[in-house]
């Protein structure tokens, strides 16, 4: 029984190996690539749409709003790298159903290197917003004392993505293995479709994660006014009537 695709050697020489999280890997990333290619080649904005174009603005659309709802301003920012995020490990998940594939997510390697993904971004996210000397600035915030335990919270919280993500889908692809030996009928079915739901729940919680580390990278700064200083008109908060 594999625990990993790490596992799967296709070939070697000497130190280089080719293993199914690489191999795995490459191949959904050029699946999605064509995938993606083949149906935003012929895009209409007028009534007549294909039906591979609907589907597309519903996933889309359905991200935007996830994104505007966690508060980050500006959602077509940060929608092609959180969207691309949840396909990777949505896909990863739902291709399980393939005979032979394994997902590469189920590699402690492909997990770290997602979260390094959202460890480099959140910075050029927030420095994009923020500029670099402001972004910095969050670091001493409320004071000085605390640059250690923000540095040690960003590293913490890039090491509690790739082993969340990597525990749950290695258990998942345990237990069908597991379940193969014992009863290789019904039972690993069942829970194939229970880790294809559970794939998706991951794939979610990533990258709600990552559009929430981000926030907080680029939380606005709204200056208090003064005792005496009136209130500037909003929509929300319109000036009064005299």
């Amino acid at each position: 029984m594999r625990l990993s695709p790490d596992q799967l050697i296709f070939w070697q020489h000497g130190f280089l190996k080719l293993n199914g999280t690489i191999v795995f890997t490459w191949g959904l990333m050029i699946v999605l690539a064509i995938g993606a290619k083949l149906i935003t080649r012929n895009l209409s904005t007028g009534l007549a749409r294909t039906r591979w174009q609907n589907l597309l603005e519903i996933v889309v659309t359905a991200i935007n709003r996830q994104i505007k709802e966690i508060g980050l301003r500006h959602p077509e920012k940060y929608i092609a790298f959180l969207g691309t995020l949840f396909l990777f490990v949505a896909s990863a998940a739902l291709c399980t159903i393939i005979p032979g594939y394994e997902p590469p997510t189920g590699s402690l390697s492909t997990t770290a290197a997602l979260a390094l993904c959202v460890f480099v971004a959140v910075p050029l996210f927030g420095i994009e917003d923020q500029g670099l000397g402001g972004y910095l600035k969050t670091y001493v915030e409320p004071t000085v004392i605390m640059l250690p335990f923000n540095l040690i919270s960003e590293l913490s919280r890039t090491l509690a993505l790739a082993v969340r993500l990597f525990g749950n889908m290695m258990s998942g692809g345990m237990i069908i293995a597991i379940l193969l030996t014992i009863t290789p009928f019904i039972f690993p079915v069942v829970v194939t479709l229970l880790g294809l739901l559970t794939g998706m729940v991951q794939a979610y919680i990533f990258s709600i994660l990552a559009a929430v580390y981000i926030a907080a990278a680029i939380r606005a700064r709204q200056r208090k006014p003064a005792p005496d200083e009136p209130v500037p008109a909003t929509q929300e908060n319109p000036q009064p009537t005299q």
